[in-house]
């Protein structure tokens, strides 16, 4: 009889944040403006000019690509119906960003274009609609596109069935779950016991996460201070204003910001 205790192997660690994206502030889906739509290659490069760091959005094709789309379907920024998830990788790359010459990138396309310039955080979308087990393989997409790529990244995503899945999939890439207060009029989807849950990030051991980007407007929920007391990064979105960015520095490490020139270091 063996004198060891009789323990469970202790779970991996999650691959760590790079330090660059607590350095560089981030920008919303790119620094976009006027003439420069969100979530295009021209947002990505004018970030990239400026010297912050990149946030942006997954969506998939038909045929299950991951390409770089906030909406689940296009009418706001393509101007058509229907959903992206419907449309063939062909078809969205003739569709056009609002009324420039910018098109829907893919996820690889917009790799190449950062090359590991700067920071890049990537969040994948809800595919079950109601944040809970039925995923899909968007996640394990977005692992194969990422293979190899030599640049500070980081995978995200408000649902924890996909942040766990990624960090089992691709455990040197560092995930983490987005979260809010998730309130009944913002969620009504969900029920009281899922967006109680979901509220005291009660799944970031679970999901593999090694941070959080956190609503700022909800910078004080004592979860998120017990998650920075572990020294757990806390990102903060989406900040519209100096006033709200010194505010959320207060409790942030870092902040994903538009609409304004946010200060760099």
């Amino acid at each position: 009889m063996s004198d060891k205790p009789d323990t469970a192997p202790a779970p991996p660690r999650p691959a760590p944040l790079h330090p660059d994206f607590l350095r560089l502030p981030i920008a919303h889906r790119g620094l976009h403006g006027p003439g420069v739509p969100e979530n295009s290659l021209a947002a990505f490069r004018a970030a990239i000019e400026g010297g912050y760091g990149i946030e942006l959005d997954i969506q998939h094709s038909a045929e299950g690509e991951a390409v770089v789309f906030h909406d689940y379907d296009l009418a706001r920024m393509v101007g058509s119906e229907g959903f992206v998830a419907d449309v063939t990788l062909d078809e969205l790359a003739k569709m056009r960003l609002g009324k420039s010459d910018e098109g829907i990138p893919t996820l690889a396309a917009v790799l190449r274009e950062v090359a590991g310039k700067v920071p890049l955080l990537i969040e994948i979308k809800d595919q079950d609609g109601r944040l809970g087990e039925n995923i899909g393989d968007l996640q394990d997409r977005v692992a194969t596109v990422l293979a190899g790529y030599d640049g500070p990244v980081a995978v995200m995503s408000f649902n924890p069935e996909t942040v766990t899945r990624f960090s089992t999939v691709a455990p040197q890439i560092a995930s983490g779950l987005v979260s809010c207060a998730f309130s009944e009029d913002d969620w009504p989807m969900l029920d009281d016991e899922t967006r109680t849950r979901l509220a005291t990030l009660a799944d970031v051991d679970r999901s593999g996460s090694s941070f959080i980007s956190h609503d700022r407007t909800d910078l004080g929920n004592p979860a998120v201070a017990s998650l920075k007391a572990r020294g757990i990064p806390v990102l903060a979105w989406t900040i519209r204003t100096p006033e709200a960015e010194a505010t959320a520095r207060q409790i942030a490490d870092n902040i994903t910001f538009e609409g304004y020139p946010a200060a760099r270091p």
